[in-house]
């Protein structure tokens, strides 16, 4: 069984407050984009194991969310979930804002359910990913909507950006939760992104903004530097996607050399 873990980006994104227990509730769209990872699941006569191939991750492989969300089934359905090995080829760049490591664990979840005949409803797989993470449960249905807490709480919209090109580019930045938190003041956007988004994307810019780029871009000056250049390069619009560090450009036209333009940078192109 082999399926492809795809990433998303954030298509605005506002801190609204702060909650007793520390976390903050947060205001986003997330929308699905076709840039995958690829994992494999085959059958076992051992305990279960991970390889994992491509980018490299660290930490251990039990650590990694595709094992426990094997375990989190494996604990529910000792009798059904059998001992797998699962190959997981890794593109999507880790602390990327781009949720990869959230979509292997969902889709592991999705595929397992699948394979052993679980037969677990969306409602109950999602109530699983929750327990894996918080934009986890956004990848069991996988399709654009709105986020509402701790970016767990779903709105369908009718969100279609086909057609265009989305362009990703990642420096080689690391960004902690911490820093990303460090000076954001949680407030309630006068406009609701839900009415934001309804309007014609050449309005975006002008609307729809990520509030961690006030915190991030002042002690990262070239991620906001990216942002211009993708302006400047003819972006309709182009925003830091979650906390970041990868910016991305929507565009009417694919771009030509752009592992030229952004030399040294992580750069993937696709088509919506």
């Amino acid at each position: 069984m082999i399926t492809y873990p795809n990433a998303k980006i954030n298509i605005g994104l506002n801190v609204v407050e702060r909650r007793p227990d520390g976390y903050h509730n947060l205001e986003t769209i997330f929308y699905p984009i076709p840039f995958t990872d690829a994992l494999e699941i085959t059958s076992s006569q051992d305990d279960v194991q991970l390889k994992v191939s491509g980018e490299i991750l660290n930490g251990s492989p039990e650590d990694n969310l595709v094992m426990r969300a094997y375990r989190l089934l494996q604990q529910a359905n000792p009798d059904k979930v059998k001992p797998v090995s699962i190959h997981l080829f890794k593109q999507i760049p880790t602390g990327a804002g781009l949720g990869g490591g959230s979509a292997d664990a969902a889709f592991t979840l999705k595929a397992l359910n699948e394979r052993f005949k679980l037969n677990l409803s969306i409602a109950e797989l999602e109530q699983l990913a929750t327990k894996l993470g918080a934009d986890c449960s956004f990848f069991i249905q996988n399709k654009p909507a709105f986020a509402e807490g701790i970016g767990n709480k779903f709105t369908d919209i009718d969100l279609n950006l086909k057609g265009m090109t989305l362009v990703l580019v990642k420096p080689d930045i690391f960004i902690s939760t911490r820093d990303a938190y460090a000076n954001i003041k949680p407030h309630h956007p006068e406009t609701n992104l839900l009415e934001l988004i309804k309007q014609p994307i050449e309005q975006w810019r002008d609307t729809i903004v990520n509030d961690f780029e006030a915190s991030v871009f002042p002690v990262h000056p070239s991620l906001a530097a990216i942002k211009d250049q993708l302006y400047d390069l003819g972006a309709v619009y182009a925003s830091m996607s979650g906390s970041g560090s990868t910016l991305f450009g929507l565009f009417r036209q694919p771009l030509d050399h752009i592992d030229e333009i952004f030399s040294g940078y992580f750069c993937r192109q696709r088509e919506l």
